[in-house]
């Protein structure tokens, strides 16, 4: 079994980012398997150096060890590009001008002023530009998949689920195509200041560090749909997934980075052992 935990340099790690990272160790050891650690950086406008060191020495303190050389998804454009590569070679790529204004105003309209339907990628796309005229080249615009085309082409969407969903889904967990193209939509892969996107880019980089059981927050569930049918079309292996709680605050609210109140080295600071950590996010 091999594990992962993929940290963005972009913040301090809080409870949250310990809790995955130290269950995803957790389990790989229990089955004699490998822990590995990758940096999801392709965010380079947000990305520092300094998050990055702070990643490796809380995680250190943590206890948790990792084989080198760590994988950095900026070392990885080439391989994003190879996938979208093939994506566009096959008619399921097309590219896109709109800007999120335009998306939102877009989605907006059907709905009378009402709220626009949102799904794991934001605000389902509304096809404004789903029948441009193909250019000959792959153009420097966003990317987006044609949803319809792609799950046209595989004979299912699903993934064995050994955690839980946010109602509870286990087990083995069917998407519908129509779900598929209604509740998700045409998804960017390529964002223009980036070269890929970020569904893109775990999909590939879990397949390439042969990730075998992917542990991660629940807040990420849905996007599974997304991640297993580019593994289908791409000709890559499904892992298992382990969805799992998320870690919050006495409001209730999800953790986010910018909750400093709760990051491993304000704890470190103020006399915390690791101990003390595991105890605090339930793994005592």
């Amino acid at each position: 079994m091999i594990t992962r935990f993929a940290p963005s340099p972009t913040g301090p790690l809080h409870l949250g980012h310990a809790y995955s990272a130290l269950l995803a160790r957790d389990i790989a050891q229990r089955a004699g398997g490998r822990f590995l650690l990758r940096i999801e950086d392709i965010d380079r406008s947000r990305s520092r150096p300094g998050w990055e060191a702070q990643i490796f020495d809380d995680l250190h303190w943590l206890g948790l060890t990792w084989p080198l050389p760590v994988m950095r998804q900026s070392d990885r454009l080439p391989f994003y590009r190879a996938a979208l590569d093939r994506l566009w070679e096959r008619g399921l790529l097309y590219p896109c001008s709109c800007r999120r204004r335009d998306i939102l105003a877009a989605a907006e309209a059907p709905q009378e002023g009402g709220t626009p339907l949102t799904g794991p990628d934001g605000v389902i796309y509304p096809g404004t530009c789903r029948n441009r005229p193909r250019p000959a080249e792959m153009p420097e615009d966003a990317l987006r998949l044609n949803m319809k085309k792609a799950v046209d082409t595989v004979d299912e969407v699903s993934f064995l689920e050994e955690g839980s969903g946010p109602s509870g889904e286990t087990g083995r967990i069917v998407v519908p195509a129509e779900e598929m193209i209604s509740g998700i939509g045409d998804i960017v892969l390529a964002r223009r200041d980036m070269g890929t996107s970020y569904h893109l880019a775990v999909t590939l980089d879990d397949a390439a560090q042969g990730i075998s059981l992917v542990v991660r927050g629940r807040d990420l569930f849905e996007a599974t749909a997304i991640h297993v049918l580019l593994q289908r079309l791409l000709g890559l292996p499904t892992p298992v997934y382990h969805h799992h709680r998320l870690i919050r605050d006495e409001t209730g609210k999800r953790l986010a980075k910018r909750d400093d109140a709760r990051a491993i080295a304000r704890y470190r600071a103020e006399g915390a052992t690791p101990e003390d950590i595991r105890t605090m996010v339930g793994l005592a």
